[in-house]
């Protein structure tokens, strides 16, 4: 019995892999002190390839199917161990099977914001993320660059390494695209394609194949992005000076319930209709998230824009409802009524 158990240990009549879990992309057959019989089966599951290495080369590369190993089977190890004819004494050689299923739906993101040159905002930090798909293709490859003589490699010992590539690649591929990051969310799918493109070479140099590259996202950080809604908001009121007023306008009623009452409404017209065009320019560097000190930096202030009539009719309007509403008595609105129609001349 003991002898029998001896046989057994050293001969090896079947070699196969059943993949116990989907992450293991290489696996080395245990050979330890055994030896492989002449007219032995290989059996290469779908999905799976596998390779004999002799003496740290790379010889036979199998596909899917079922295989008797004889010379003819084994034409690379039969050259490099110089078999001239059938071998009929067992041999060594090493054995790893590779998973070529592919691996969806794998992550990549930017763990922090990256600095990309804007052609509209200058320099500005922007985050990424999206997912990506690839397979293996060239076992040959994946063994010398990758998983070499482990006992088992998974595809997360390999994913750090191409996540930081991609997001590597992530200023390069903003800055040849020429799109503003206004522009990004509409281009979501030309930015995945572009990356994919750069990214496919060190796939391929693995021995992979990259399926698929998609952007899922491209944001600023919550700072910036509170900045640039800001700033698009002016921009839908029609401009800082329409804004200035608008916010006049507002803090009417809020001025004359304080202190001050008929001063306090009378700075906030002041800033309406004769201080809209001076703050435009030194507010505009504020509401600017991204310009530059130079940017930001505003020109000497215009003269201030003569008074229209409308603006004049309008807060006019706007002091009368206040009397309506018990906030100024009527002689004060008679007084701010003169004043105003002065500034008509």
């Amino acid at each position: 019995m003991a002898l029998m158990d001896f046989i057994k240990k050293q001969f090896i009549d079947i070699i196969q892999w059943t993949e116990d879990d989907s992450d293991t992309m290489a696996w080395r057959f245990p050979m330890a002190e055994m030896e492989i019989q002449n007219g032995a089966s290989l059996t290469v599951r779908e999905s799976q390839m596998a390779v004999f290495i002799n003496e740290g080369v790379v010889a036979d590369i199998f596909g899917p199917g079922m295989y008797k190993l004889t010379t003819q089977t084994l034409p690379v190890l039969t050259y490099l161990k110089n078999w001239d004819k059938l071998f009929e004494s067992p041999f060594k050689s090493d054995v790893y099977f590779f998973s070529t299923r592919q691996k969806i739906d794998r992550k990549w993101g930017t763990p922090n914001p990256v600095t990309i040159r804007d052609k509209d905002f200058g320099m500005v930090r922007l985050r990424a993320f999206g997912i990506y798909a690839f397979h293996l293709t060239d076992p040959k490859a994946f063994h010398t660059t990758l998983s070499g003589t482990m006992e088992s490699y998974s595809s997360e010992q390999l994913e750090g390494q191409l996540r930081n590539t991609i997001v590597g690649h992530i200023s390069d591929i903003f800055g040849d695209s020429g799109v503003p990051f206004i522009d990004m969310a509409s281009n979501q799918v030309e930015f995945g394609n572009a990356l994919r493109a750069k990214m496919e070479p060190m796939f391929q140099s693995y021995g992979l194949a990259l399926d698929s590259l998609n952007v899922q996202n491209i944001s600023l950080p919550e700072e910036l992005q509170a900045m640039l809604d800001k700033r698009i908001g002016v921009n839908m009121m029609g401009g800082m000076q329409a804004y200035t007023q608008f916010q006049t306008a507002e803090a009417i009623p809020l001025a004359a319930q304080n202190e001050g009452g008929l001063a306090g409404i009378g700075a906030g017209l002041g800033v309406g209709l004769g201080l809209g065009q001076q703050m435009a320019g030194a507010m505009a560097g504020a509401l600017n998230p991204l310009a530059t000190p130079q940017a930001a930096a505003a020109p000497a202030p215009t003269p201030a824009a003569p008074v229209s009539v409308d603006e004049v009719v309008a807060t006019i309007e706007k002091l009368h409802g206040l009397v309506g509403k018990g906030i100024l008595s009527q002689a004060e609105f008679e007084t701010k009524k003169a004043e105003l129609l002065k500034k008509l001349g």
